[in-house]
Parts: C-alpha cells; sequence; structure tokens
C-alpha cells in the first residue's frame, strides 16, 4: 500500500485555486521533488499532506499506519527560527515532541537515536552551540535531525535549499539521498 495517494487534489485560498486536480502516490522509499515557480502552490501542498490547510476538493489518503503528526517536516525557514536560541541539541530532541507531548523528558532510545541522526549529518560537534550561531547549511542540517527524530516513515522538505550556496546545497541534498537510500524513509 502507498505511504499517500492524493486524487483529484485542490486547495484554495479565498475561493483562488492555487493546485488543482492533482493526482499522485507515494510509494515507501521514493525519493522525490516537487518543482514550480514562485506561488504554484508547493508549500501550499505540504502543509495540505500535513494536515495543517484543508483541501477545496479531493483526497489526501494516507496509508503503511502513516499519521501527519508522524511526519518529519523541514519548513522553510523565516528569520526568527534562524535566530532560535537553544542548543542544537535541544532543537534535535524537540522532533520528538509530536510523539510524546510537551514533556521535557526524552527517553533513553530517543536521546540515542538524536545522537545517530547528529552523527548521520555530521553535527555531533555542533551539539552544545546555540542554533542562531550557525551557518545557514549548519541550521539546515540540524532541522533535518529534528525532523529525522519526528519519523521513521516521511520527511517532506520545503525548499531546504533556499538561501544556501550551491556547494552547501549539494551537500544537502546529498544527505538527504544518502539518508533515503539507508533508512528507506521516503
Amino acid at each position: 500500500m502507498s505511504l499517500l495517494v492524493c486524487k483529484n487534489l485542490s486547495f484554495a485560498y479565498d475561493g483562488m485555486t492555487v493546485v488543482h486536480n492533482l493526482n499522485f502516490k507515494v510509494e515507501q522509499g521514493d525519493y522525490l521533488c516537487i518543482v514550480g515557480e514562485n506561488g504554484a502552490g508547493k508549500s501550499t501542498l505540504i502543509k495540505g499532506l500535513l494536515q495543517l490547510k484543508k483541501p477545496s476538493a479531493g483526497s489526501i489518503t494516507m496509508g503503511e499506519g502513516l499519521k501527519a503528526s508522524e511526519i518529519g517536516y523541514l519548513p522553510q525557514q523565516t528569520q526568527i527560527q534562524k535566530d532560535f536560541p537553544a542548543s542544537v541539541r535541544e532543537v534535535v530532541m524537540s522532533g520528538f515532541l509530536g510523539a510524546h507531548g510537551l514533556s521535557p523528558f526524552y527517553s533513553a532510545s530517543e536521546k540515542e537515536e538524536a545522537m545517530r541522526h547528529m552523527e548521520a549529518l555530521e553535527i555531533t560537534d555542533l551539539s552544545r552551540r546555540c542554533y542562531r550561531d550557525l551557518s545557514g547549511g549548519q541550521q539546515q542540517r540540524v532541522l533535518l535531525a529534528r525532523a529525522l527524530c519526528a519519523t521513521r516513515k516521511l520527511i517532506l522538505l520545503d525548499e531546504p535549499a533556499s538561501g544556501l550556496d550551491p556547494v552547501v546545497t549539494r551537500s544537502l541534498y546529498d544527505v538527504v539521498e544518502r539518508i533515503n537510500k539507508k533508512t528507506g524513509i521516503t
């Protein structure tokens, strides 16, 4: 069964359709990219997949036991997010909050999993540093590690390379591809 099935999916803002009659399936292990001009509805589609925006028409079916709360999400960064005054470790660990609410206590297995994700993204040496003091590329790796903590099935990245130079962009996409191939996370 597919992870996601979108049938005749449309989204609108104030009666103006931004995504119209979209049909697609996402299978476990897929690696895909949604491309379009600014304002084409890419971020709106992602919000719909996360159940943060209701479709104006059509349906989104989640399979394989997937719940919207279990989808890892790396949003477009705003200036406020870039200035967040928390340690790298705290930001990464916050990916688990969707699983057990606002409890500030993490299990030993969650701490180990977060460490594995930081190692995979080569940011363990940054764990005690303040998130806002990092470069844009380092911040994106931290947010990707956070998204990995939130899921074992599906990650949605919304313009993950926005504002990054070409070398850092290539490196980030290489890491995402490696994670996809190694873990099967879609």
